[in-house]
């Protein structure tokens, strides 16, 4: 019988986390748990593992008390998401390795809709759904390896005053309809399935990255391998985005941005990097004014007087490469 590990790494997203595992529960064709804290589902057996990354928010109790059944590993230390993730893979033993994130809901026969695509497709070692935002919207979730152009203009201030450019566009594949099986080049890491022998053959994910940029860089490498990525929409998960990471703004800029410079020296070389991280830090540089300009006339300070102390705390960092435990 085939396993699944489903790997969920948690910081102070308790409720949100709690929904997810119901979500898991309520798949068609999932029985109770067992007595070794396995879920049958369909021919396979289904263990879900969650790293809970030193929340503050009784966490670790939530889940002994309702999720008795889920094989819980707490860290001392927030390890961000590439930490946590590599701490929980060590234990995964399974056919297939599930990245879950905890702000995410299976929509029903989601998941053996993921296991039984990739189990069809011997060339495919990562597979994804379709990614809806709480209230249905699509959320856009393939993306095409990016160039320079794609990094200058993707999420930064060039996109904010030219909006769907050509190269975020291109980045995002808005170019290609998302209602059918595709291959892509990657996918965001909400919600990717993947085979335990990709793990085995390309290792870990980077322990540089600590969060953003590390499903870019392990997909990239597992494309180098000669694994193939692939989109599946019949399989839905709402996600509901950020709410881990968006809760220190300032933070959630610097790892962004300096996660990009890093998986630029890392695969494109350290010239081009230099120029993505002196372009970056010039934007940062003009939102600080423009904020303190707004600032300065009375516009809604409590607002900038938030983004003005977010971008001097990324100036000051010179977007330099984030430690392994974000230190």
């Amino acid at each position: 019988m085939a396993e699944i590990d489903i790997l969920i790494v948690s910081w102070n997203v308790r409720d949100l986390l709690a929904a997810c595992l119901r979500s898991i529960l309520a798949q068609p064709g999932a029985g109770n748990p067992e007595a070794d804290g396995t879920l049958p589902l369909n021919g396979y057996r289904v263990r879900v593992w969650v790293v809970d990354n030193a929340s503050q928010d009784d966490t670790p109790n939530m889940l002994r008390a309702e999720f008795g059944w889920v094989q819980l590993i707490v860290s001392e230390e927030n390890l961000g998401f590439t930490g946590g993730n590599n701490l929980g893979l060590q234990h995964c033993r399974g056919d297939y390795v599930l990245l879950l994130n905890p702000d995410t809901e299976l929509a029903p026969g989601a998941l053996l809709t993921l296991v039984e695509a990739l189990a069809a497709r011997a060339e495919i070692g990562i597979i994804g759904p379709r990614l809806a935002y709480g209230d249905g919207r699509s959320q856009p979730s393939r993306r095409r390896f990016p160039t320079l152009m794609m990094a200058l203009f993707e999420s930064t201030l060039l996109e904010e005053w030219w909006p769907h450019n050509r190269w975020a566009r291109a980045f995002r594949m808005e170019d290609v309809p998302d209602d059918r099986q595709q291959r892509v080049d990657w996918l965001t890491g909400a919600c990717l399935l993947t085979r335990r022998s990709v793990w085995d053959q390309i290792g870990l994910l980077d322990p540089m990255f600590f969060m953003y940029s590390e499903e870019l860089d392990w997909c990239q490498r597992a494309s180098q391998g000669g694994w193939g990525c692939l989109y599946v929409p019949e399989a839905l998960v709402y996600h509901h985005e950020g709410q881990s990471s968006g809760q220190v703004l300032a933070r959630r800029h610097y790892l962004f941005h300096s996660s990009k410079v890093l998986y630029w020296a890392k695969h494109h070389g350290a010239l081009q990097a230099e120029l993505l991280r002196c372009f970056l830090l010039c934007t940062f540089a003009l939102q600080f004014v423009r904020e303190g300009l707004k600032w300065l006339v009375g516009h809604r300070r409590d607002l900038r007087s938030a983004r003005i102390a977010a971008y001097a705390s990324v100036l000051k960092s010179g977007l330099r490469r984030p430690s392994a435990t974000g230190r």
